[in-house]
């Protein structure tokens, strides 16, 4: 693997859109990445919930969603997939693809009972954001992401709307002021 950035692969971290980014589907979000190679980038925004309720076909699931239990926007790209990540107590090897400990996604077309001896934790993701070969790696040298580690919690946050500041505030130092940055910074 030769990725082309100071940070290797960034699977299992965060990229956290760094404002203001010119496009409206990443303006302000945070991605966990699920995947960063030199075939491409495939990740989830975090911190946009849909409102919409998971469709009749995920019943079996709905009891594990976390709140806000809505389905989240991904991303851009494929908006008819639907991405589960979850926590599991004993998963069952095939049942489930790790991205980082104890997270990871899991199929949704199978009982939650195949899974894992016990779901802890679920969210949803209608489509995901995804990149080319070198496309996140020249994003990533242009600055237009910050990369940091993430927290279990991130992924499962009860207040999504908040987490692209509280991600920013927790790094402390200079990064931390741009939390509090306008969302127009010609205003400022």
């Amino acid at each position: 693997m030769t990725i082309g950035h100071p940070y290797g692969s960034c699977k299992g971290m965060l990229l956290v859109a760094t404002p203001p980014l010119a496009d409206p589907n990443f303006d302000r979000t945070v991605v966990y990445m699920l995947e960063h190679t030199d075939s491409g980038a495939v990740g989830v925004v975090l911190n946009r919930p849909l409102g919409e309720e998971p469709p009749d076909e995920l019943h079996a699931w709905t009891d594990y969603l976390v709140e806000p239990s809505s389905l989240f926007q991904g991303g851009p790209v494929e908006l008819d997939a639907l991405i589960a990540l979850a926590r599991l107590r004993g998963p069952i090897e095939g049942a489930w693809s790790q991205v980082a400990d104890g997270l990871g996604s899991i199929d949704l077309l199978l009982d939650p009972s195949q899974v894992a001896d016990g779901v802890l934790a679920l969210r949803v993701f209608r489509g995901y954001s995804g990149w080319g070969p070198s496309q996140l790696d020249s994003e990533l040298v242009e600055g237009a992401w910050m990369v940091f580690s993430a927290q279990l919690g991130d992924v499962f946050t009860a207040e999504p709307e908040d987490l692209w500041r509280a991600v920013v505030r927790r790094q402390g130092g200079k990064v931390a002021w741009l939390a509090n940055a306008p969302d127009d910074l010609s205003a400022n």
